[in-house]
């Protein structure tokens, strides 16, 4: 290492961007074409009702508001004979009916078909993207702590959100004797399948998926990684502490204030060029961010490290403070909504993969709503309650994609 760190160092300075992947042309059908994808569960005997119009009730029902598997089958018993119709019924299926399907279904296929339908609607309205845009996908995990196992054991899912449109692009169950990082390989899988390609995508994920598996799995479908790193790993910690950062120029600052706070965020971004490089699989920049917060006339300070698999020509430190920044868009745009409109927490699923499909059925209404301009989803769900002949027709309306 030289003897003067700061000249092994290339601080991030601004650069042009490149230009963004088209969208491919298509076709979007309707919820209930793209539900014919999802398998049935049921033995072909007896069966009275088509899975896709069961499945399509189920999610205009939660895209309604209904926050149970009880609360689904009673907006259907309130819908008038038209609208029924519409969806493909002459006849009222009963509570058990709906509830022995949407607990025996693949949970993960599930998600995937919704999502894909989610992000083609999405596609043909979205408007013309910033020339550097770059799809930011964040991934964190939340625990469904009223749905337990048979062995008493809580449900804990894996998530990644398109921070751009809001849709979940995929969600799979943690295996309830591991923990999220086994999980990080079928969910980047399932985002892939949603997609179509991930080159130049994004992730942004929390220090438990600093691992060096996952920076490789993400590389290998030519997408980049943003993640904090701590004390699960020591040596890349201690190499980004001991970078010689007061030496360093602020590449960007915000500044913040709201709820009786104030909030300064620093960014410094850096490529040391030092033997064997940042310690860490195809990791570009070392990254901290510096957050000084005053409340009460107490200041309190704050420090991370990051690193980041893209070079900087092409994540300028505004770009990363941004990026980081959208890593909270989980909690706050879908965890939260689902515990606090949602009321999930209370909710006390526990029979086959109830949980993780009723969790699916709200992570899509939030995303419609969201695709649809919404920001207060509360009140959307309670508008789509009053218009459900709207409703109906919006979701099972088919119209072209466009590039």
């Amino acid at each position: 290492m030289p003897s003067s760190l700061i000249t092994a160092l290339t601080v991030t300075t601004p650069s042009a961007g490149g230009s963004p992947p088209p969208v491919t042309d298509g076709e979007h059908g309707g919820l209930l074409d793209a539900l014919a994808k999802v398998p049935d569960p049921r033995d072909p005997r007896g069966i009275r009702y088509p899975l896709s119009a069961l499945l399509t009730v189920a999610v205009c029902a939660v895209l309604a508001g209904a926050s149970s598997f009880a609360a689904i089958t009673d907006w259907i018993h309130d819908l008038d004979g038209h609208a029924r119709r519409r969806l493909g019924f002459e006849r009222i299926p009963a509570g058990t009916t709906m509830w022995r399907l949407l607990t025996r279904l693949d949970a993960d296929l599930l998600a995937a078909v919704l999502a894909g339908w989610l992000t083609t609607r999405a596609r043909q309205s979205s408007p013309t993207r910033p020339r550097r845009y770059r799809h930011v996908i964040a991934v964190d995990g939340k625990t469904l702590r009223g749905a337990r196992l048979d062995d008493g054991r809580q449900v804990h899912l894996l998530s990644a959100l398109d921070t751009g449109t809001g849709i979940v692009l995929a969600q799979v169950t943690v295996d309830a004797k591991s923990n999220e990082i086994p999980a990080f390989t079928p969910l980047l899988d399932a985002v892939h399948k949603v997609m179509g390609t991930l080159t130049d995508t994004v992730f942004v994920a929390d220090a438990l998926h600093t691992q060096t598996g996952h920076a490789q799995q993400v590389a290998a479908y030519g997408a980049h990684l943003i993640t904090a790193v701590k004390g699960n790993q020591p040596k890349l910690f201690a190499q980004l502490k001991s970078l010689p950062w007061p030496q360093i120029p602020a590449g960007d600052r915000t500044r913040d204030r709201g709820h009786g706070r104030r909030e300064t965020r620093t960014v410094k971004a850096v490529t040391p060029h030092i033997p064997g490089g940042i310690l860490f699989p195809h990791a570009e920049q070392a990254i901290r961010i510096t957050r000084s917060r005053t409340t009460n006339a107490k200041t309190t300070r704050e420090t991370a490290y990051f690193t980041v698999s893209l070079p900087t020509g092409d994540a300028l430190p505004s770009d990363l403070q941004d990026w980081i920044r959208r890593e909270w868009l989980i909690e706050n745009q879908i965890h939260h909504v689902r515990d606090v409109t949602f009321r999930e927490d209370a909710h006390q699923a526990r029979t086959g993969t109830g949980p993780a499909v009723i969790a699916t059925l709200r992570n899509t209404a939030i995303g419609w709503h969201r695709t649809n301009g919404d920001t207060n989803i509360a009140r959307a769900l309670r508008r789509a309650n009053r218009r459900s002949h709207d409703l109906i027709t919006a979701v099972t309306s088919t119209y072209p994609t466009t590039q």
